[in-house]
Order: C-alpha cells, then structure tokens, then sequence
C-alpha cells in the first residue's frame, strides 16, 4: 500500500463530476495524496465532467493532472443524470472557466501507465465503470497492483436509485461493472445501502456560507441544489451524500463497518438490469467473495470530515 510520510493513502479519483463527485474531489484534496483524476461520461456528458474536473482543480488549487476517458459505455447509449446534478453537472454553482484544460484525453492509458510505475495505489472510482473495466482489459494485472479499488455505486439491498433494483453508476454501464466485479482487483464497495446514511441539508450550508471562502460557497451551492432536488423527490430536507464515502472508505476505514461478501452484477433481467446481487448465505454461498461491502458508517464522524475539509481548503 501507497502512503505519504504523513500516512495519508496515495488515490486515484474516476470520477463524473456531478455535485456529490465536486464533494467527493473536496474531501480527497484534504485527507488523501491525490495522485490524478481520471474523467468519464456519466451524470452528464463527457465533456461537462471533465471540464467540471478541471473547475475544481483550480478552485482547490491541486497540481494534479486530469486525463479525460470514455464518452460511452462498453455497449449501448450513455445515460445522464441531469435532472440530479443540473445541465452541466454541478447544479446551479458557476465556477471560472479553467485556466488548465485536462493533460490527455488518454484515461485509459494512464490509469494503466500509473499503477505500472507506482505499486499499491487506490483507484477510486466514484463513476461509470467504463475506464476501469478498459483499463483491466488492457492489462489484466492492474487487478493485482492497486491496493484497493474502492467504489460508490451498487447496493447492498437491492434498493436503486434508477430502477427499483438499479443503482445510476452501475445501470449506466453494467456491463464494465460486471469485468471489474470479476476481475479480482481487491474491490470495496460503497453502495446506496450505505451512502443513504450519510445526509447533509440546508445547516451544513449555512455553515458554509458563514466561513465566506471560495470553496465553502462553492460548497455551499452544491448542498443547496441537492436539498432541492431531494426535497422535489423524497420530501426530505436533506440529501445523500454519497461519492466522498469511497474517499473517506480509503482514509478513513474504521468509520466503516464491511463484511466479505460475493457479488454478481445483473445484465440480463428484465427489470434487474444494473443491479447488484450481494449473496447474502454466508457459508451457504456457492461463488467465493470478491468484494468488501459496506454496510454501516459512522455517518456524524463522516460529516465532520466533509465538513473540516471544506474549513480547511
């Protein structure tokens, strides 16, 4: 396992800013060693997400390089989640055109190229699977170099968030999640099941409007659009904060309760497509694990990081 001399895990960030991915890009600027971010098409087209990428790398000021990945999934048409996250990805906040655009258009090729030269570190795909899954088959041996390949998407009980089963980063491209789920990378997964525990609403920004900074009021505007989506669509006050619990997995582990557990990904049900079917028989179970799924989290530990990275940026 990568570590810097402060102990903080060396992480790759795939991600398809999207707000909660901008939250998600927040929280690894303080409490992890960002090696890149890597982009792919998945809230809203590829070249929203990466842009939104580049956005956030001058808005947290990170030397880090962006790479842009895929436009597609493996098969079929990319599907969006515009009405989530806004037209062009990070809702009603306006951030300054960057300066930088990304370093390549060449994700694929990096991620490959990266875990070659530096053995041990975390690719944390917060998206689509679509970059993993052709990285792996460009080189099967990624599997074995990174040390954990840590993931928000699926759902530990069959609840989704697309179709009654289906959760959005799986559904947009099960096929890429079935490879990855069979690749024998050492997979963690943090799926709605456990992302639906950690909630944020209007107090958290507020409080992030008081600290008058760029990044708090950017902050602050990615709550508030959430809140009113989530108030449009659960009449809750709050919403899910789902993709920093992937960083904060790798950073922070003891917050997370996971068990070992096998995990199938559906491709051809009829109205299962995109799911994750986590065999639940322990012994009982005739396929061995292949993946780490969360199941609790200390959500109020989980906020106070979100929160003191905002403060500290």
């Amino acid at each position: 396992m990568t570590t810097t001399a402060s102990g903080r895990p060396r992480i790759i960030l795939d991600c398809d800013p999207g707000v909660d991915d901008a939250m998600a890009m927040i929280a690894a600027a303080r409490w992890a060693d960002l090696v890149a971010i890597t982009t792919v098409a998945g809230n809203v087209p590829l070249k929203h997400t990466t842009a939104n990428a580049c956005r956030l790398r001058e808005l947290l000021d990170l030397d880090v390089e962006v790479h842009a990945g895929a436009d597609q999934p493996l098969i079929g048409l990319q599907g969006f989640a515009r009405h989530v996250h806004g037209e062009t990805g990070l809702g009603d906040v306006a951030l300054p055109e960057p300066k930088r655009g990304p370093d390549s258009d060449r994700a694929v090729e990096f991620l490959v190229e990266a875990t070659r030269a530096e053995e041990g570190l975390h690719l944390v795909p917060v998206g689509p699977l679509t970059n993993v899954a052709l990285a792996l088959r460009a080189d099967p041996g990624l599997a074995n170099r990174v040390a954990s390949l840590t993931l928000m998407g699926g759902s530990a009980q069959g609840v989704g968030n697309v179709t009654a089963a289906a959760e959005f980063n799986v559904w947009a491209d099960p096929e890429a999640a079935d490879e990855v789920f069979r690749s024998g990378a050492p997979l963690t997964m943090l799926g709605l099941n456990l992302t639906h525990q950690v909630r944020m609403g209007q107090v958290h920004a507020d409080e992030c409007r008081a600290l008058d900074t760029p990044v708090a009021e950017a902050m602050a505007g990615l709550l508030e659009f959430y809140a009113v989506f989530h108030l449009a669509a659960e009449e809750v006050a709050d919403g899910p904060i789902h993709d920093p619990c992937a960083v904060l997995a790798v950073t922070h582990p003891d917050l997370f309760q996971m068990e070992d557990r096998p995990v199938h990904v559906e491709l051809s049900g009829t109205q299962t497509r995109g799911m994750t079917l986590v065999d639940e028989r322990g012994p009982q179970a005739d396929t061995p694990t292949n993946c780490r799924v969360a199941y609790s989290v200390a959500s109020g530990a989980v906020i106070d990081l979100i929160m003191q990275a905002v403060r500290e940026a």
